[in-house]
């Protein structure tokens, strides 16, 4: 057990210090919170907050995709920080043989170390270029790197400006980093004599992402990580390339534990949850006091709708680390969705006093704008957050649905389309460009975007339903397709019961009275399991009640009529004429047409 810890807590130290020393400050920062959440006490420490409730509250029903239902799940309760049992808790995955990896030989301090030294700090300044041009007549591995990443990076700037002084700050435009080419050329003679080491292989990779080779890509980083595992950055690059369960299954990675973070987050990417929080709850066996993994758990859950347990997790995480910003963007969201004003607005102020320039920040006060109905604002500090990270897809999409709020058509048209232009993935952006297109009369092309939204997330009702009303409306007046549509949302637990009786309405004006009747059952039954009466119940028994007439099954017909009689309005008239004619003797008379 502590061998084991001992281990993970070396290799991570190391890490962070040989990533922080080449500029690769956010992969160092992971590797040393990762490392101060290795516990070595082997008995868990359980969280007084995590075993105090959660307030819930009602799920609104106005917001775009912003919804989730306070269900539960199958993983309810059995997880929590800090209390993975001791079975688990000897290695992430027990039983699992893992490879061990060198570190690289550190020659930064031979001759050239007072230079590189020199090129870390002008780095550090942002002053790319002098890096680089110190670094110009060094040979060893660590000064290469460095000198071609912040050539990188001095391209990357320019382009940001190029950017901001052809289009805005928020505007398209076809800069291109004008260092690619000559990187692509020296990293690729490196490899070729193999004078490149993994960092340099992460480097090219970058290079080759962006230059649109993302086959040859995703080969350069599994070599890259494959050599020095610690690099997140690289496992995130390579996340980034794996847009598929195929892809992912394809790449020849070794087997060291940090192929389980990187199988765990890519899992969360690709909508795999269960074997997300599976790869999750495995970890924090060893990583206990982890806040990375439990942000993880945390956005699993909320990604499977279960927002009163994600919301415990989050709340435990500012308790332990009140000046987090990372992942509280997620946490905003789940507020939102949960119409938690008080809680939206005290983590807009927290967040805001912490470091009110990260897009993090920006986007949940956005969120809290918008709970309040100031769409305006809320779309100026999604400005603000895009002005930060152009790249930043959630604001992208956020923004959309707030420029719906505004009615402002062709600006929430081109978030939608920037969004997926970032993630194909975003089933939500897709969905948005579909309910605009519909708005405006459009139903072809809103087809096409509810397609690829339900095509990416084929488990979400929602999707289907509003796929199937496309499909029910006047231009196009496709009833077949849409029962197709309303019945994959009524496998896909549609929460609030649209497809049933959708269903229902659909086959009876086909003239399907039996398939009808057994819609209008179902969906009976789950009223009554739901509590809820209204206007769809009594047509559910008044259908009911005339179809067993119909056929012949007076008892049947006798017992919706007698139901109906509970209810005020013209269907309780019908029922007594219906009770009458059925105890007189001639049922088969038509009740619209009789009088009393």
């Amino acid at each position: 057990m502590a061998s084991a810890k001992e281990t993970y807590r070396a290799e991570l130290r190391a890490a962070a210090r040989q990533l922080g020393e080449r500029c690769l400050y956010s992969a160092a920062k992971w590797a040393a919170e990762l490392l101060v959440g290795v516990d070595l006490d082997t008995s868990p420490a359980p969280s007084s907050a995590m075993d105090s409730p959660s307030s819930s509250s009602a799920v609104s029903a106005g917001r775009l995709l912003h919804l989730h239902r306070s269900g539960g799940s199958s993983f309810r309760h059995r997880f929590r920080p800090g209390g993975a049992s001791s079975s688990e808790a000897g290695t992430p995955l027990g039983g699992v043989s893992y490879v061990s990896t060198p570190i690289p030989d550190d020659d930064a301090f031979d001759s050239g170390g007072d230079k590189y030294l020199l090129a870390k700090t002008y780095f550090d300044c942002r002053e790319y270029r002098r890096a680089a041009h110190v670094l110009q007549n060094q040979v060893g591995r660590k000064a290469v790197f460095l000198r071609c990443y912040a050539l990188y990076m001095a391209g990357e700037k320019r382009k940001e400006a190029e950017m901001v002084e052809m289009e805005g700050s928020l505007g398209k435009s076809n800069a291109v980093n004008q260092e690619l080419v000559a990187l692509e050329r020296e990293l690729s003679t490196h490899r070729r004599t193999g004078s490149i080491d993994s960092f340099g292989l992460y480097l090219y990779g970058l290079v080759l992402r962006d230059k649109g080779c993302e086959d040859l890509a995703r080969t350069i980083l599994v070599e890259s990580v494959n050599s020095y595992p610690w690099n997140w950055s690289a496992w995130s690059e390579l996340q980034s390339l794996c847009t598929s369960s195929d892809v992912l299954n394809n790449l020849n990675l070794k087997n060291h534990w940090m192929k389980d973070f990187f199988l765990a987050s890519t899992y969360l990417e690709l909508k795999m949850h269960e074997e997300a929080l599976k790869r999750y709850e495995r970890l924090m066996g060893i990583f206990r006091s982890s806040g990375y993994i439990q942000a993880q758990v945390a956005t699993v859950q909320y990604s499977m709708k279960d927002l009163d347990e994600a919301e415990m997790i989050f709340e435990e995480l500012l308790r332990t680390d009140p000046f987090r910003v990372d992942s509280m963007d997620i946490y905003s969201n789940l507020l939102y969705a949960k119409e938690s004003l008080t809680a939206l607005s005290f983590l807009a102020h927290r967040v805001f006093l912490t470091d009110k320039y990260r897009p993090e920040s920006c986007c949940i006060i956005a969120n809290y704008y918008s709970l309040k109905g100031q769409h305006e604002k809320s779309v100026l500090y999604f400005q603000r957050a895009l002005k930060l990270n152009r790249k930043y897809l959630s604001a992208w999409t956020l923004m959309g649905h707030e420029y719906v709020e505004l009615k402002n058509t062709p600006a929430a048209i081109d978030a939608y389309r920037r969004a997926v232009d970032i993630n194909p993935k975003d089933y939500r952006a897709w969905y948005g460009l579909g309910q605009i297109y519909e708005m405006m009369g459009m139903p072809f092309y809103a087809l096409y975007y509810f397609r690829k939204s339900s095509y990416l997330q084929p488990n979400d009702a929602r999707l289907w339903i509003a796929m199937a009303q496309c499909y029910e409306s006047d231009p196009l007046q496709m009833v077949e397709e849409a029962i197709k549509c309303y019945e994959r949302a009524a496998n896909s637990n549609d929460t609030e019961g649209i497809a049933l009786h959708q269903l229902a309405k659909l086959h009876d004006v086909l003239g399907q009275s039996e398939e009808a009747a057994y819609y209008y059952k179902k969906d009976l039954e789950r009223m009554e399991a739901e509590e809820r009466q209204g206007q769809n119940f009594v047509e559910a028994l008044l259908f009911l009640a005339k179809h067993y007439k119909n056929i012949g099954n007076f008892e049947e017909a006798e017992h919706y009529c007698t139901r109906l009689l509970d209810y005020t309005g013209p269907e309780k008239e019908t029922a007594k004429n219906m009770l009458k004619r059925l105890q007189s003797g001639f049922p088969s008379m038509d009740i619209d047409n009789f009088a009393l």
